[in-house]
């Protein structure tokens, strides 16, 4: 099945400013593709730009994009690995546009094979639900937030810290104790402490029952993490530290982690993710699926590769319930409450809506 063109399209969804330890976003930097084949099937991918994480914008990722889409005209969908390889051999890095590419692919192949995603991917449906986010505010407008999420059937919040060790601390003192103790929180620091830091905000918010923490410090203090897992009484979540399968084997073996956060735009893409957590069942490390603020067309690959990933226990896949204005997908993920669901229809089962992208920039390769 050979790949005849390739549509890009500049797919930024307005949103409520969304505020993490490295930075806030005021609209999610994403970027849509298309690819489409000789045999009539076409492939849709989506991928969100974190510069603040991943350090690829969508300006970056669009250039990178008509880079790549020349490299596959005249090449075979159907070969994912050899596709995937022509772009790692072309450049390093840049796995979150990267992971757009890879989404396409796994939807024209399943399209192919008349199966939605998770069915090819030889996985089957769960009960999925998803956390939802606390950005990081005053300890008193996050345990407001933690009070409205509760209300509306919230079972599980993320609270993002990592902007004053002693602050974090009160933020969560005064979540737990506006939300009472039958709710799971988790918290994600987002590298903004140091060692110390991590040390005292971590033992402080022990006796919070806190699930985990994902990424107390900077990657560049992963040789610390080995004696942050002996000091902290909260288990530990490599995140930022965690791209690709290589990394993952380094902090399992290392001891730096109990647990390790898959997200696409990391990994770039499906065939990489499922290496990760390949690693990780070997060794007997659970992982979450994540995100950046993908819209639900992302959101709906990532949903089937959880369903053909059963060492996935964890799911923060909130992304388009955190302030997105608008929803320009039609198809895919639907919520009930906080619990995930989708159709069996044939490939990732979701598209754009062809309203949005008529005020999208695009570009035809």
């Amino acid at each position: 099945m050979i790949i005849t063109a390739i549509d890009i399209y500049r797919f930024s969804i307005p949103m409520e400013p969304f505020t993490i330890a490295t930075g806030t976003m005021d609209h999610a930097q994403n970027v849509f593709i298309r690819i489409y084949t000789d045999k009539g099937f076409y492939g849709v991918g989506e991928c969100s730009a974190f510069p603040m994480i991943v350090g690829e914008t969508q300006d970056t990722c669009l250039a990178m994009a008509k880079d790549f889409a020349k490299l596959w005209k005249g090449q075979d969908a159907l070969d994912i690995p050899a596709r995937m390889q022509q772009l790692h051999d072309a450049a390093a890095g840049n796995s979150t546009i990267k992971s757009a590419f890879d989404m396409a692919l796994y939807d024209i192949a399943s399209k192919h094979a008349g199966l939605p995603l998770y069915k090819f991917l030889r996985g089957k449906k769960r009960v999925v639900e998803s956390d939802i986010t606390i950005g990081i505010g005053t300890p008193k407008v996050m345990a407001m937030k933690g009070i409205a999420f509760k209300r509306t059937g919230a079972n599980i919040l993320k609270v993002k810290l990592g902007k004053g060790a002693e602050t974090d601390v009160e933020r969560i003192k005064q979540i737990r104790e506006a939300v009472g103790s039958e709710m799971k929180i988790r918290v994600d620091a987002n590298q903004g402490w140091s060692f110390d830091e991590a040390v005292f905000a971590l033992q402080a918010i022990g006796q919070y029952d806190i699930e985990f923490c994902e990424q107390p410090m900077r990657t560049w203090y992963n040789d610390r993490l080995p004696e942050l897992m002996k000091l902290s009484p909260v288990k530990i979540m490599a995140d930022e530290s965690v791209y690709n399968h290589h990394d993952a084997r380094m902090q399992i073996e290392s001891g730096s982690c109990h647990y390790i956060n898959i997200k696409m735009a990391k990994s770039g893409g499906i065939l990489e993710a499922k290496k990760i957590h390949d690693v990780a069942v070997e060794r007997g490390i659970p992982c979450m699926m994540g995100g950046m603020l993908e819209s639900r067309i992302a959101l709906s690959s990532k949903l089937h590769f959880v369903y053909a990933s059963p060492n996935i226990h964890f799911y923060d896949m909130d992304t388009c319930m955190l302030g997105h204005l608008v929803d320009p997908c039609i198809g895919g993920v639907t919520y009930d409450g906080y619990k995930l669901n989708i159709s069996n229809e044939p490939g990732i089962g979701a598209d754009a809506d062809e309203a949005f992208l008529k005020g999208c920039e695009k570009f035809t390769i």
